[in-house]
């Protein structure tokens, strides 16, 4: 279970947050802060995994915070929430070592795709080793996050997540026509999500050659 703190100097906004991150499986909240003293305080007491961190704070900056906990510690990571969506902001908050960079107003598909992404992230850095293959896939995960809640025309979140949970359920890897068949969709339709998926990092293609020659397209979890 990943253990979060959320904190927001709205309290509405800090309670909605708290509920979208608790419909994320994996995820729980045990800690819910309204200024930057409060957060930090909190994250010296421990048992904290993420912070969701709202950047206008009436004490501090979010950022001014992770700097000073990037200092100080405990080690914690860092999502930040903010209606800041200035280049130079983005880039300074990534600098500081934040994870990912959530623009205000956000959706909960949007929130979720980011918490997943953070979760397969610190799954693989918990193997003992990583060849270049892993790592990329790993930092994928990330670019594949923050893809979510922008889908292409033509495509909706609601059908991408359900194709991808059919893979993850498979346990194995599964060809398009498997996929089409579990999700009632069309062969060609299936194909298309899959591919977007393997493109954004939440699926991993894997070719597997028949008697004619000709590769099969197969899918598996990333």
């Amino acid at each position: 279970m990943i253990d979060v703190l959320v904190v927001d100097d709205d309290f509405h906004v800090a309670g909605i947050n708290e509920r979208y991150v608790s419909r994320v499986p994996g995820f729980r909240v045990v800690g819910r802060a309204h200024d930057a003293a409060s957060a930090f305080a909190a994250v010296q007491r421990g048992g904290i995994d993420l912070v969701l961190l709202d950047h206008y704070l009436p004490d501090e900056s979010g950022l001014c915070l992770t700097r000073r906990l990037r200092r100080e510690g405990p080690d914690v990571d860092v999502i930040m929430v903010t209606a800041d969506n200035r280049p130079a902001s983005v880039q300074e908050a990534l600098r500081a070592g934040v994870l990912q960079y959530i623009v205000k107003p956000f959706t909960f598909e949007a929130l979720r795709g980011k918490l997943e992404g953070y979760a397969q992230l610190r799954a693989a850095l918990g193997d003992t080793a990583l060849d270049q293959d892993k790592i990329d896939r790993v930092l994928g995960t990330l670019r594949a996050a923050a893809a979510v809640g922008h889908m292409p025309k033509g495509y909706t979140e609601r059908t991408a997540e359900l194709i991808r949970q059919i893979v993850c359920r498979a346990g194995g890897p599964v060809s398009a026509h498997e996929v089409s068949a579990q999700a009632r969709v069309s062969r060609s339709t299936a194909q298309r999500y899959l591919k977007y998926l393997e493109e954004q990092g939440r699926l991993r293609l894997t070719l597997k050659y028949g008697d004619s020659g000709r590769p099969e397209h197969h899918y598996s979890t990333a």
